[in-house]
């Protein structure tokens, strides 16, 4: 059922440090881009219908192996226990990018406001105050559920594997068709005018393309090679192919961002704060549904990681194809980076001392 043996299903060496391999890259992309400055820019040219190339290649690398990890015989499972299934999607789905919204605008477009002057160019010309860009961040994080990272944090909480891994099936599958509308009504709550066709694109791309994909070649990998091979040997150096890629695209885009985060960095701070309210917030509602319902332990603590987690990979994705990686779009989605291996490893500990808790 699971994708990594119980004994080994542990934070690996990039994923342990993920946190510092972020802040390393903001240093970094900030060096670069006061070094070079045009040099995202001209790699942000080689683009087609307003797809950077270079940067869709690392998300593509970003993705993938989330996808191939996904085991979907495992979905059809599900319905035996259908609780704690319907419980996360209706979290995810009808609960998180409402509160995202609300809470996002309640800090950044009304508490915040005079600390995030300012306005911004986004791809197609349009102009739009640096405020509104950053929720607009926010709301792609809102709307994209849970990371193949999430079965890493169930398992240190001691929950179901099974229902973890069955959910990043499912979540992956209900982006394709809920991501687009969602995140366009979303967007436009925000006034953030979004090309339908462009969102769309960047679900087909950095969604679905990754998903047929990595069903196929796990499939062929697998007939070819044997799951004990696939495990082992195939997804252990695939890992850090990901998380590479993502700290790639990382430095790119705070070249670009340097100079406003030298001149304000209490920017990503800002940002961060309802980033962290709303983890919580999800976290702690859909735990206590869980006890509502009189779920088991293994059950309530990845349902209320999952909701609380984010697929942060997609979201950064979305906000570069729509707003450009030199948005301010981008660079909410990446504080949702920075601060996820540190909350998330915080409410592991608060599932493990509240076990009791459960029956």
């Amino acid at each position: 059922m699971n994708d990594i043996p119980c004994q080994e299903r542990r934070l690996s060496f990039f994923e342990r440090y993920l946190t510092l391999w972020v802040v390393g890259c903001i240093g970094f992309g900030i060096l670069l881009g006061k070094l070079f400055p045009q040099l995202a820019v001209t790699l942000d040219q080689f683009s087609i219908y307003q797809v950077s190339i270079p940067i869709a290649i690392c998300l593509f690398f970003m993705m993938y192996p989330i996808m191939v990890k996904i085991d979907f015989a495992e979905v059809v499972k599900a319905g035996k226990t259908p609780k704690p299934v319907i419980l996360t999607l209706f979290v995810n789905w009808c609960i998180k990018p409402f509160t995202m919204l609300a809470i996002a605008m309640f800090f950044l477009g009304f508490l915040f406001k005079g600390w995030l002057p300012g306005v911004e160019i986004v791809k197609g010309g349009a102009e739009v105050e640096l405020f509104r860009s950053y929720i607009a961040g926010c709301i792609l994080l809102g709307i994209a559920p849970c990371t193949a990272m999430v079965l890493i944090w169930g398992h240190l909480s001691k929950g179901n594997d099974g229902h973890t891994l069955v959910m990043v099936a499912i979540n992956s599958l209900t982006m394709l068709f809920l991501y687009a509308p969602l995140g366009g009504w979303l967007l436009g709550v925000n006034k953030m005018q979004i090309p339908w066709q462009t969102i769309i694109l960047s679900v087909i791309i950095y969604v679905g393309l990754p998903l047929f994909l990595g069903y196929h070649s796990r499939k062929w990998l697998i007939a070819r090679k044997g799951i004990g091979w696939f495990k082992e040997k195939f997804l252990h150096y695939l890992t850090p192919v990901s998380i590479s890629a993502l700290l790639l695209t990382l430095v790119l885009l705070f070249s670009f961002k340097g100079e406003l985060i030298i001149n304000q960095p209490q920017i990503i701070f800002l940002i961060a704060i309802p980033l962290f309210i709303q983890t919580c917030l999800i976290f702690a509602i859909t735990y206590c549904m869980a006890k509502w319902l009189k779920l088991p332990y293994r059950d309530a603590a990845p349902s209320a990681l999952i909701g609380a987690s984010n697929h942060f990979e997609v979201a950064i994705a979305t906000s570069t194809i729509l707003f450009g990686i030199s948005s301010g779009a981008a660079l909410a989605t990446v504080v949702g980076v920075l601060i996820e291996v540190p909350v998330m490893l915080m409410l592991v500990r608060v599932c493990l001392k509240t076990q009791n808790w459960f029956k």
